[in-house]
């Protein structure tokens, strides 16, 4: 396969569970949704092209979830790539309910939960999902009835690998007791390192960790700041250095930037041939 010079592939490669490897810098398809993550995207032609340049560019990990306009983000990327390159990891995610622009609700019955996996399999047109997370843990269903419920969907061959979203060290045990965690998905960038002990956690147990909104840097952005002077140094924009720190403070982080325009894809891409050296990376972190 004839790559574009642009190759995602050259952040390195992480496996989830036992045999899905895939390039660290992912991509993300929340943005390929309309404004508040409500239906259709602005322009169609401008999603359908950005998930048709994944492959090509080396981007064989794509985030989705069925809250996602609800149900647009699965169709269209299963209207651009499918059938899909047998490399592709499509990851998506359930549990969440949507009742208009920016609402989002947790529902954590079993029923429901696996109700949303058969309608993300019919979405994405696939018969297995490579990996299916928990968007959220429902705090009014109790958290062992939503993992049991996961298992069960993984002993039925409908999904291959299960992660979590938004969770403790403490929710990831309890879950382990059920199914192996194979990513977590916590917020987690340059300015915002709360999720710091789940990371480590991750890394020490070789769960896949994947940052949501790892663009953001805050005052870190403004125009002589250390993350600019870094920037500048590189050659660089401020959001290809946050995606840069972020594939060096680990191993098993697997950034999933997300745009619904060819273009800024192209930027984010070329943050994995950035190369912080370890003063760039030490000035950034304590920042």
């Amino acid at each position: 396969m004839k790559h574009h010079p642009l190759d995602a592939g050259k952040a390195g490669t992480f496996t989830i569970g036992q045999d899905l490897v895939v390039s660290r810098l992912g991509y993300g398809a929340m943005r390929i949704t309309g404004s508040g993550v409500w239906g259709p995207p602005i322009s169609h032609a401008d999603a359908i092209e950005t998930l048709r340049a994944l492959p090509g560019m080396g981007i064989n990990f794509v985030d989705t979830a069925d809250s996602y306009g609800p149900d647009v983000s699965e169709a269209l990327i299963k209207e651009a790539l499918h059938p899909y390159p047998d490399a592709l990891v499509i990851a998506t995610k359930g549990g969440l309910t949507r009742h208009g622009p920016n609402i989002w609700r947790p529902v954590g019955r079993p029923e429901y939960l696996i109700q949303q996996v058969h309608k993300s399999l019919r979405n994405l047109g696939v018969e297995r999902i490579d990996l299916w997370q928990l968007h959220r843990i429902d705090p009014h269903v109790p958290a062992d009835e939503q993992f049991d419920a996961i298992k069960g969907l993984i002993e039925g061959g409908l999904i291959r690998y299960a992660g979590l979203s938004e969770v403790s060290v403490a929710d990831i045990k309890q879950a382990s007791k059920y199914f192996s965690v194979a990513t977590v998905q916590n917020r987690y960038n340059l300015v915002d390192r709360t999720s710091e002990a789940v990371l480590d956690y991750c890394s020490a147990q070789n769960i896949g960790f994947i940052p949501w909104h790892p663009l953001a840097a805050g005052n870190l952005a403004k125009r002589g700041s250390v993350l600019d002077g870094v920037a500048r140094r590189h050659n660089a924009s401020p959001g290809q250095i946050a995606l840069a720190w972020l594939l060096k403070r680990s191993r098993c982080m697997l950034p999933i930037p997300g745009t619904s325009k060819r273009r800024h894809l192209e930027q984010n891409v070329a943050a994995a041939e950035i190369v912080l050296t370890e003063d760039d990376y030490q000035t950034l972190t304590a920042a």
